[in-house]
C-alpha cells in the first residue's frame, strides 16, 4: 500500500476533452495518486507518453508505484504547476498534445492529520503541499498581524467574518494556545460560533491559509500563462477546480487568451451518480480549452 489512496474525479469527462490517442504526449501536472494518469496512459496505448508532476513527494511515490506497469511511457518529476515549461525543456520535449491540472487538496492529504489540512483530525498547523520546504501555516500566522490576517482570510477564503476570526486567531497565538489544527479550529469557532450545518465555519479560513501558504493562485496563473508555449497547435488543456477563486481565474484565462478557444461554455460538473459515490466531486468544476492560432 502506498498510503496515498485517492479517487480521481470526472475521469470520463477528462478523457472526453483530452481525447488521448497513441503516439502523442500529455502532461498531468497534479498527478496525485495517478488515477487520471492511468486513464490517459490506457487510452493512449500502446505508445502515448505522459509527463507527470506533483509538488508533494508522497504523491509522487504513490504515483510511481501505481504507474510502474507503464514503464518508460510515463516520466515523473517533482515540480510545481509553474514549472511545467522548465520540466518539458529538461526532458527535450518542445510541446505536448494535452495538459491536465486537477487542483486542490487530495483526500489523502486531508485525511492524514500530520499534514495539517484536516478540520476533523488534530495535527500540526502545517498545510504545506510540499512538507519538505517553506514555512508552515503556524509560521504564517506568527508573522502576520491581525489586519493582514483578516485581509488574507477575506480575500482567499471569501470569509465575511474575517476580522473577528483574525482577532481570535491572533489572540490564541499570542496566548500560546495554537498547538494543533484543533486549537486553530476552536479559535475560529470562538468568533463564528460552533458548526450548525453541513459546512464547518472554519473551512474558509483553513482554505485561505492553505492557498496563501502554497501560493496556489499565482501558481495556477503561471501555468495558464505558459499554455500557448507548451501546447501544440490543437492541443487541449483541462483544468478541474474546487472553489470559485480558481474557477474564476481559469474562466478568464481561457476567455482572454487569444491563442486559446474555450471548449466548455459552462463548467462541467459531476453526475449525480459520481457525487453519491465520491463526495469530493460535488464541488469539482471542469473547464477545457484548445490551442489555436492567435487572431
Amino acid at each position: 500500500m502506498s498510503g496515498f489512496e485517492h479517487t480521481p474525479v470526472l475521469v470520463e469527462e477528462v478523457l472526453e476533452q483530452l481525447r488521448p490517442s497513441p503516439g502523442r504526449v500529455y502532461a498531468d501536472v497534479t498527478v496525485g495518486g495517478g488515477g487520471h494518469a492511468r486513464a490517459i496512459l490506457e487510452r493512449s496505448a500502446p505508445d502515448g507518453r505522459l509527463v507527470a508532476t506533483d509538488r508533494d513527494p508522497s504523491a509522487l511515490k504513490a504515483a510511481a508505484a501505481a504507474l510502474a506497469d507503464f514503464g518508460d511511457r510515463v516520466t515523473l518529476r517533482k515540480a510545481r504547476l509553474r514549472d511545467l515549461g522548465a520540466v518539458l525543456s529538461s526532458l527535450g520535449i518542445g510541446k505536448v498534445d494535452g495538459v491536465l491540472a486537477d487542483l486542490g487538496v487530495s483526500s489523502t492529504q486531508l485525511d492524514r492529520e500530520e499534514r495539517g489540512f484536516s478540520l476533523a483530525k488534530a495535527g500540526p498547523i502545517d498545510m504545506r503541499m510540499d512538507p519538505t520546504e517553506g514555512e508552515t501555516a503556524l509560521e504564517l500566522i506568527a508573522r502576520t498581524d491581525e489586519q493582514e490576517l483578516a485581509d488574507l482570510i477575506y480575500r482567499y477564503g471569501e470569509e465575511r467574518r474575517s476580522r473577528p476570526i483574525a482577532r481570535s486567531v491572533r489572540r490564541a497565538y499570542e496566548e500560546g494556545e495554537l498547538e494543533s489544527t484543533a486549537d486553530l479550529r476552536r479559535a475560529i469557532h470562538r468568533a463564528t460560533g460552533p458548526r450548525r450545518g453541513r459546512i464547518d465555519p472554519a473551512t474558509k479560513t483553513f482554505q485561505a491559509l492553505r492557498i496563501v501558504l502554497n501560493e496556489e493562485l499565482s501558481d495556477l496563473e503561471a501555468l495558464l500563462g505558459q499554455l500557448p508555449s507548451v501546447l501544440k497547435m490543437d492541443g487541449v488543456v483541462v483544468v478541474i477546480s474546487f472553489h470559485s477563486l480558481e474557477d474564476r481565474i481559469v474562466k478568464h484565462a481561457f476567455r482572454d487568451a487569444i491563442e486559446l478557444v474555450p471548449l466548455t461554455k459552462r463548467p462541467i460538473t459531476a453526475s449525480d451518480e459520481e457525487r453519491e459515490r465520491n463526495p469530493r466531486s460535488r464541488s469539482a468544476k471542469l473547464r477545457a480549452a484548445r490551442r489555436t492560432e492567435a487572431a
